[in-house]
């Protein structure tokens, strides 16, 4: 008894000694290290890195940019069988302990210790690998694993157990860019936590042990080891019943690789935002979690998108088919690749087996089973994944053509038919202006191996289609305030980059011709009803050569009044006018409506448009048109801010607006609380007023007649078109919406249309949904604009006993002389002063 006595005596004191040994180590390590420990309170107001994000005005997602995809969930928001998953597979007392697991740590020493010094699981908590994902480097170092001990202990007293669980289900990396469950949610099955099945959860909470080994896209069969294993843990802890974990394990595995889905297509708009955070804000933009609202409507911009690539298209087939895009594709795998090794090494490796075992296995790999074929089409389904669609025109291969009928191979690997009337159009392209013969079968069109581009029509069927060669840009604008409401700068940006709304300068034809009017109207100097003479002209041009201008239909129509003038665009009428104001004069006037004198021509061409601008400075001018004559200036920054959805405003705009009410020396107005500057006034009300009135003409009896479908009696505009049909515009508006249609080649090579046929069916298309349901607008007539009967032939005014004539606006300062001699008297002595149908000289 007394032996036993002492070796339990013996033990005890053994034991306290170790104990005793343990804490002095314990402490020990705790005064060494705690000096060079990071302060754990900085995670009570840890800001992650959080992508930059791109709205609409409304809040609709458009654009997403940074290397970390992240969507921060508090803990509140974390369903309860993904944080019973986590713990099932990461730290199954964590809701027990105090930051560290003494029987983590002593499992970690014993695999320590089995390995032979490899550190192995290391035992951590989720504290603790918060502590390292956050304050630590990923080192695996027995020093920095007494650190991420340490700093566990102290996290425990600072934060809550919910909060520290928050941290790091945000943080944790789980692959293919998903930082935080929320983002992983998204990424492998495009919906919220809320919304993921039993085995999903399991399947996210299986990732952060090894996002790469155990990545459901990588892996699939250890990623559904995996998952299986964290079921049955849940079902051991008792998280789940039997009936859950046997219908969760029998579930396959439906991850997928989603990017981030839009909520509304404007590339264009998003890659503006994103070039103004980078100069706002540098690098911190990827990172900094800054959202920035857009001025863009989320209805208008898919109007804007779908009309512009419907216009182009059809500008397409009218021009003809240039053929397949790549031909005599081969079918197979294994041929593809020998012809590749044979073309690149034939001189150095000759008929190599080698080569030949390899394309046959790779082939073997990516066979798959098409739906209505038994061939082997390996090689095509590789193709059609790595070619990427353009906006609606999605990449086919034929497979075969049966008389009038097409079968094609598509990215979803179905075979499908394209009927005769979706290919009929296909002429061959010869030029420009001209086509080939109509096909008689499809087998004229394309063969066997071609890729080709189809696209889908309203009834489901398959029509030919091919990437336009021309392309364009549509910008719309508030001319209350001048906020671009919808904007598309191409055909597609995954086609090109290249923003032509914002960046392409081109010629703007007839379109800046208006602002040559009311120049004329602004002076005071000339009306509506002003008589010019429409006849030849001839002018030095400085080098030894004579600039002989002409209108469009190659005729001269003799003296004519501007409003009929404007209708029908005539060339000769608007360098007269622009001679009679002078250029000085005119140029210093234009710079009221945004254009920069030094870009402007000092010559007569100006009146035709030569000045070479950009669609959105057209818009913006046009806007100035709209709204009475108030100088708004484009804009499309809304809103700025940092954090989440309410997050920290950093940025609100506070552009001009038109305030026709307020007084000229009025400065500012509240709107909605905010003040608000007030644009200043550039044109006088009754030249805004009559012009408006008279681009109404262009629409009612001129080039733009095609928009009287539209069935409105409040729309204006002017078409364009430049020498040798190098671009075609229409820019257009209502008291609510101005839109600015271009259309052209970037190489500036001739579209051989006119804007009337190219650009007008455009912006009739996008007005036609934009103002659905809308009611007319027009502006209320200025009480010192008045109606006067004229005689049409000469521009005078009527004396009430005179019969006959036509209604036209006048600013009551600026009335007509009366009629007074004959019509064949005053149209004689216009022709005389101004040219006759002779050419007049000018040097």
């Amino acid at each position: 008894m007394k032996l036993i006595r002492n070796i339990i005596l013996s033990l005890f004191f053994m034991l306290v000694s170790l104990t005793g040994g343990v804490a002095l180590a314990v402490i020990g390590a705790a005064l060494y290290f705690a000096p060079g420990l990071p302060d754990v309170r900085q995670l009570q107001d840890f800001e992650l890195h959080t992508p930059l994000r791109i709205y609409t005005r409304d809040a609709k997602l458009i654009g997403e940019f940074g290397e970390e995809r992240r969507i921060p969930v508090d803990f509140a928001d974390i369903p309860q069988p993904m944080i019973d998953a986590l713990i099932a597979a990461e730290d199954q007392s964590y809701f027990e302990h105090s930051g560290v697991d003494p029987r983590g740590l002593a499992r970690a020493a014993v695999e320590l210790a089995q390995s032979g010094g490899a550190i192995q699981s290391g035992g951590s908590t989720i504290t603790m690998q918060v502590a390292r994902n956050y304050l630590l480097t990923l080192e695996q170092t027995f020093t920095r694993k007494i650190r991420e001990i340490l700093l566990a202990l102290q996290m425990e007293q600072v934060l809550d157990k919910e909060d520290i669980f928050e941290l790091y289900v945000n943080k944790i990396f789980l692959g293919n860019r998903a930082y935080g469950i929320a983002s992983a949610s998204e990424t492998y099955y495009n919906q919220p936590l809320s919304e993921l099945s039993l085995a999903q959860t399991a399947m996210i909470a299986g990732l952060p042990k090894a996002p790469s080994a155990f990545n459901p896209l990588a892996n699939s069969e250890r990623s559904l080891i995996r998952r299986n294993w964290i079921l049955f843990r849940m079902r051991e802890l008792g998280f789940i019943d039997q009936d859950a974990y046997q219908q969760a394990v029998q579930e396959p595995i439906t991850a997928q690789r989603h990017r981030t889905q839009t909520e509304v297509d404007a590339a264009y708009v998003s890659e503006m935002a994103r070039q103004y955070a980078m100069d706002e804000f540098g690098n911190d933009a990827y990172t900094g979690g800054y959202r920035i609202y857009t001025t863009l409507d989320s209805e208008l911009q898919p109007y804007a998108q779908q009309a512009l690539a419907d216009g182009l298209l059809a500008y397409d087939r009218r021009h003809g088919w240039r053929g397949p895009e790549e031909r005599d594709i081969p079918a197979s795998l294994v041929e593809a690749q020998e012809n590749t090794a044979t073309r690149g090494l034939e001189e150095e490796l000759g008929e190599s087996p080698e080569i030949r075992e390899t394309a046959r296995q790779a082939a073997e790999r990516s066979q798959t089973v098409v739906d209505g074929f038994d061939g082997d089409v390996s090689n095509w389904i590789q193709v059609l994944q790595n070619t990427p669609s353009y906006g609606v025109l999605e990449p086919a291969i034929v497979v075969e053509t049966l008389g009038r009928e097409m079968q094609v191979l598509t990215q979803d690997n179905e075979i499908r038919t394209i009927p005769w009337e979706g290919m009929a159009w296909a002429q061959p392209y010869l030029s420009p202006r001209s086509r080939g013969a109509a096909p008689t079968s499809a087998g004229q069109i394309a063969k066997s191996g071609d890729l080709i581009r189809v696209i889908e029509d309203e009834n489901a069927n398959l029509r030919l289609s091919q990437r336009p060669q021309v392309e364009g840009s549509l910008v719309v604008q508030n001319p209350d305030d001048g906020a671009i409401v919808a904007l598309q700068g191409g055909f597609d940006f995954n086609a090109s980059k290249f923003n032509r709304a914002v960046q392409a300068e081109r010629q703007s034809g007839s379109i800046f011709k208006p602002f040559v009017y009311v120049t004329a109207l602004h002076s005071g100097e000339m009306t509506a009803a002003t008589i010019i003479n429409d006849s030849p002209l001839v002018q030095a041009d400085g080098s030894n050569s004579l600039w002989r201008p002409m209108n469009s239909s190659r005729d001269f129509l003799g003296p004519m009044r501007l409003r009929p003038a404007l209708a029908r665009s005539r060339n000769l009428v608007t360098i007269r006018i622009l001679r009679e104001m002078g250029l000085n004069y005119t140029i210093n006037y234009l710079e009221g409506f945004g254009f920069e004198p030094g870009r402007l021509p000092r010559g007569l061409s100006l009146a035709l448009g030569s000045a070479s601008l950009t669609p959105l400075e057209m818009t913006n001018a046009y806007a100035i048109l709209a709204n009475g004559g108030f100088k708004v200036h484009p804009w499309y920054i809304h809103r700025v801010t940092k954090g989440e959805e309410n997050g920290e405003v950093i940025y609100e705009a506070t552009p001009r607006v038109v305030c026709e009410s307020c007084p000229p020396d009025q400065q500012s107005v509240e709107i909605d609380g905010r003040e608000f500057p007030v644009a200043p006034r550039v044109v006088d009300p009754e030249a805004a007023y009559i012009i408006r009135d008279m681009l109404r003409e262009v629409v009612e009896r001129g080039t733009a007649r095609a928009a009287l479908s539209l069935e409105r009696s409040d729309i204006v505009g002017k078409t364009g078109t430049t020498n040798d049909q190098r671009d075609a515009w229409f820019a257009g508006f209502n008291s609510d919406l101005v839109a600015t249609v271009w259309v052209g080649k970037d190489n500036n090579e001739s579209i051989a249309e006119y804007g009337s046929n190219a650009a007008l069916p455009i912006w009739i298309s996008f007005m036609r949904d934009a103002l659905e349901g809308q009611p007319e607008a027009w502006p209320e007539q200025p009480e010192t604009v008045v109606s006067v009967r004229i005689d049409p032939d000469t521009g005078r005014r009527l004396r009430d006993g005179q019969s006959g004539g036509i209604s036209e606006l006048f600013d009551v300062d600026h009335l007509p002389g009366y009629q007074s001699r004959s019509v064949s008297q005053e149209v004689e002595e216009i022709s005389g002063s101004q040219g006759t149908g002779s050419p007049e000289s000018i040097f």
